[in-house]
C-alpha cells in the first residue's frame, strides 16, 4: 500500500489538527511530508515535528514527492491556492467553507475537471457522534415521521481569532459554523429546499455576523431551524427533534439528552389539569405515565469510512467520494442565498 504524500498549506489550528489528530488514524494511506505557512513561528513548530519546510508555495508545487495538498488557510485564498495546485497536477483536500461564493467554487471545479485531479472538501462534521444519532433517528423512524429539526451551536466567547472578524477574509458565523450545520442538514434530508428565511446578528459590532437564525422548509414538509450564537451565556440544546410519535433532544457534544416516544398503549389515562401560573391547563399538562416511554439513543456509528480513508480510495481506486462536490455546491448555494439576501436587505434599508 503506497500512502499519499501530503503537504499542508497553513499549519495553524486546523492544519495542525489534521496532521496530529485526523491523519494519523489513516497513516497507512496518507502521510504528511512537509508544510508551508507564512508564519515563521508556525514553520518552526512544524520543523520540530520533523516536516520538510517549504520556502514558498511554488516550492511545494514543484516537489514531485507531493501528491496532494491540504489547504487549511483563511477562507479568501482557498480558490487561488486550489487552482494552482490542481494545475500543478496535485490532488487537493480543502477546508471549509471551500470558497466565499458558489461562483468561486465553480472555477475550482472546472480546473479539477480539466486536470483530472481529485478535489474534496473536508466536511468533517458528518462524522460527529451527535449528528450520527440524529441521522439514525431520521432513518429508523422510532419517533414516527420527523417533521422538525432544530440544530444549534451557542457560546459566549464572541468571534475567535483575527481574520474571522473580517468580511474580506470570509469571516462571520454563516461561513464559519453555518457551513457545518447546513452541510449536516442537506446531507441528512434528500429533498429540495422550498423556502429559506434568515436573520443575522451584529451585536458585537463587527462587519460580519456574530450569529444567525435560519429556517429551512423542505419539499417533503420537514422544517429545520438552524441557529448559531456567540453571545449566549446559557445554551439551548444542541439538537431538538420532533416526530409524529416522539421527541428527542441532545443537550451537547457529550451526548446527554433523552428520547421520549408514544407508548401506543390502547388504555391510556386521560391527562389531568395542572396549575399553570394563575390558571389551569390540560393542554400543557405533562402526558400520563402510561402514555410515553423513554428510549436510549442508538450508539452512534457512521456507515461510511473515515474521510482520509475515503480520499485514498478515491485517488487510488476511483471510489465514490463521501463528500461529493455537488453536495458542497448545494451548501454554497444556500449560503449565497442567505448572505446575498442580507446584503440586499441592508441596501434597501439604507435607501429607506
Amino acid at each position: 500500500m503506497k500512502p499519499i504524500n501530503f503537504a499542508v498549506i497553513g499549519y495553524g489550528g486546523m492544519g495542525s489538527y489534521h496532521v496530529h489528530t485526523i491523519m494519523p488514524k489513516d497513516q497507512e494511506r496518507v502521510q504528511v511530508i512537509g508544510t508551508y505557512d507564512v508564519s515563521e513561528e508556525r514553520q518552526a513548530v512544524s520543523a520540530e515535528n520533523g516536516h520538510i519546510l517549504y520556502p514558498s508555495y511554488e516550492a511545494v508545487l514543484l516537489d514531485r514527492q507531493v501528491e496532494a495538498v491540504l489547504i487549511a488557510t483563511p477562507n479568501d485564498v482557498h480558490k487561488e491556492l486550489a487552482i494552482q495546485a490542481l494545475q500543478a497536477g496535485k490532488h487537493v483536500v480543502c477546508e471549509k467553507p471551500v470558497t466565499l461564493t458558489t461562483e468561486e467554487f465553480d472555477e475550482i471545479l472546472a480546473v479539477a475537471q480539466e486536470t483530472d485531479c481529485i478535489f474534496m472538501v473536508h466536511q468533517n462534521r458528518r462524522w460527529d457522534p451527535d449528528f450520527l444519532i440524529i441521522r439514525e433517528l431520521y432513518k429508523n423512524r422510532k419517533m414516527g415521521d420527523i417533521f422538525q429539526i432544530e440544530s444549534r451551536v451557542q457560546g459566549a466567547n464572541g468571534i475567535p481569532g483575527d481574520w474571522r472578524h473580517l468580511k474580506a477574509h470570509g469571516g462571520g458565523m454563516v461561513l464559519d459554523w453555518g457551513v457545518h450545520l447546513f452541510d449536516q442538514l442537506l446531507f441528512l434530508v434528500d429533498h429540495p429546499i422550498q423556502k429559506v428565511s434568515a436573520d443575522l446578528s451584529y451585536i458585537l459590532g463587527d462587519e460580519v455576523d456574530d450569529g444567525f437564525s435560519c429556517v429551512l422548509t423542505f419539499e417533503n414538509g420537514l422544517r429545520a431551524v438552524v441557529e448559531v450564537g456567540t453571545t449566549n451565556y446559557t445554551k439551548l440544546p444542541r439538537w431538538y427533534v420532533k416526530g409524529t410519535e416522539g421527541t428527542a433532544k441532545i443537550e451537547d457534544w457529550d451526548l446527554s439528552g433523552e428520547m421520549v416516544v408514544a407508548s401506543k398503549n390502547e388504555n391510556l389515562s386521560a391527562p389531568q389539569p395542572i396549575q399553570a401560573g394563575v390558571g389551569l391547563t390540560k393542554t400543557m399538562a405533562p402526558p400520563s405515565e402510561d402514555s410515553t416511554v423513554k428510549l436510549p439513543f442508538t450508539k452512534p456509528k457512521a456507515e461510511y469510512v473515515s474521510f482520509y480513508r475515503n480520499f485514498y480510495e478515491v485517488v487510488r481506486h476511483q471510489a465514490e467520494p463521501i463528500v461529493k462536490n455537488h453536495e458542497v455546491h448545494r451548501v454554497m448555494e444556500l449560503i449565497d442565498c442567505i448572505l446575498l439576501a442580507e446584503t440586499k436587505a441592508a441596501k434597501e434599508l439604507q435607501v429607506v
